[in-house]
């Protein structure tokens, strides 16, 4: 099912879109502010966002490049009021796929959905996040707070192997197995917990790489 953000503060608005793509099979969280957003955008990747050009705490722009440093490929359409459709125009530097101008036709949000989707793919699957690390599937990129970290292949494969399985513990022998063992470098136990630590440390110690004594380790979304 695609997933849609939408950042709206007009509760109206916001929620006549919803109805409107809810009954097209979408899902669609709405966020009244942008820190709300934000929040939600690090803990997981949606297929779309729509975004309000004027919120109670900032411009759609500063969003947008905020989005396309973390999640470059993830689409991103503007909704605005006439009068801002200028600044939007000369703000495409900042990364909007498309924008429409308010009030608009919800048939008209569709089409520009459908194709942006169409051309993007599914960039949902191609991200991965937990807190202020990400991962780009596509590119085989670690990034730590927007910023593109150096790491080796097995801390690589560990922390992907951790992401994928957000939420559940992986345990030590899945991880020593599937990132070593099916390669054929048989190795022990405490190779593991020496690219762990090193992992941690490029990481800055993230909290939400969890430590699970006696069974493995678990990524978990910060509270």
């Amino acid at each position: 099912m695609i997933e849609v953000y939408y950042i709206e503060d007009d509760k109206n608005i916001a929620n006549i879109v919803k109805e409107y793509l809810d009954q097209k099979g979408y899902t669609v969280s709405v966020f009244p502010m942008i820190t709300e957003a934000k929040c939600a955008l690090e803990n997981h990747t949606p297929d779309i966002v729509l975004v309000d050009w004027n919120m109670p705490d900032g411009k759609g722009d500063a969003l947008c490049r905020w989005v396309r440093a973390k999640w470059n490929e993830l689409p991103v359409i503007f909704l605005t009021v006439r009068n801002d459709t200028c600044d939007i125009v000369s703000g495409f530097s900042n990364g909007a796929d498309d924008y429409i101008v308010k009030p608009f036709e919800l048939e008209v949000l569709h089409s520009r959905i459908r194709a942006l989707l169409r051309r993007a793919g599914n960039v949902s699957e191609q991200y991965l996040s937990c807190g202020s690390i990400s991962i780009d599937k596509s590119r085989m990129m670690v990034l730590y707070q927007g910023e593109e970290i150096s790491v080796s292949q097995a801390e690589y494969q560990l922390l992907l192997l951790l992401m994928e399985n957000k939420g559940k513990t992986v345990t030590r022998e899945r991880l020593l197995d599937q990132i070593w063992d099916s390669n054929g470098n048989y190795v022990n136990d405490n190779t593991l917990t020496v690219t762990m630590k090193r992992l941690r440390e490029k990481l800055h110690q993230p909290l939400c790489l969890k430590t699970i004594r006696s069974f493995g380790y678990r990524m978990e979304d910060e509270v």
